[in-house]
């Protein structure tokens, strides 16, 4: 039998929401915040502006800003992009929500669980072995590949290592795409018979 992978099935990771964020209420002590449906805020002084991403705190309400931009020169901002904060343009509010500079300036992480999904092709193709497996990610949710491996194709977190060859650490989260080969068992692994949510990895 030929070492060389047959096949290559895409596998996508992408989000059915935005993730909650990980940050702490001032008033209630909570560790868990939302954007919401998404607003930003705005704020001139002179030829300088402020902008802030409103999210509120899931327990008590509590609305907080994270810094966007602070003190920028109007003159500094594309028009388009100025018009999405004014707008709270969605794609906006999604764009830096999942940018990791605010999320070091404003000192959050991001709570990926149940805002992600893992899309499989509906069966698993009866095809000659090796199968090579491509994993793309259409937004940054970090999971571990050992994990999101065993879900997607119905094993075992043990069987993964033995049937799985991977250029990449299994344990260790990554966002980036990836691709591994499945190697043939006793029977072929039964792939996901549908498009389906998983856990955080």
């Amino acid at each position: 039998m030929s070492s060389q992978p047959h096949t290559v099935l895409p596998w996508v990771v992408r989000r059915t929401r935005l993730p909650l964020l990980s940050l702490r209420c001032v008033d209630c002590r909570s560790e868990s915040a939302t954007t919401g449906e998404g607003r930003f805020r705005v704020n001139a002084n002179g030829k300088l502006l402020d902008v802030w991403l409103l999210v509120r705190c899931v327990s008590c309400d509590r609305t907080s800003k994270l810094t966007v931009h602070e003190r920028a020169p109007v003159r500094s901002f594309d028009p388009a992009e100025l018009d999405g904060y004014h707008t709270s343009d969605p794609e906006l509010v999604a764009s830096r929500l999942l940018d990791p500079l605010l999320a070091r300036r404003n000192r959050f992480t991001l709570d990926w669980n149940g805002a992600w999904r893992l899309d499989t092709p509906s069966a698993w193709l009866d095809e000659a072995w090796p199968v090579q497996v491509e994993v793309v990610f259409k937004d940054p949710v970090p999971v571990r590949p050992e994990r999101l491996i065993a879900q997607g194709l119905g094993l075992s977190r043990n069987e993964v290592p033995r049937r799985i060859k991977c250029d990449i650490p299994l344990r260790r989260p990554t966002s980036a795409g990836f691709t591994f080969t499945v190697m043939q068992a006793s029977g072929p692994p039964a792939a996901s018979p549908r498009s389906r949510r998983t856990a955080r990895g």
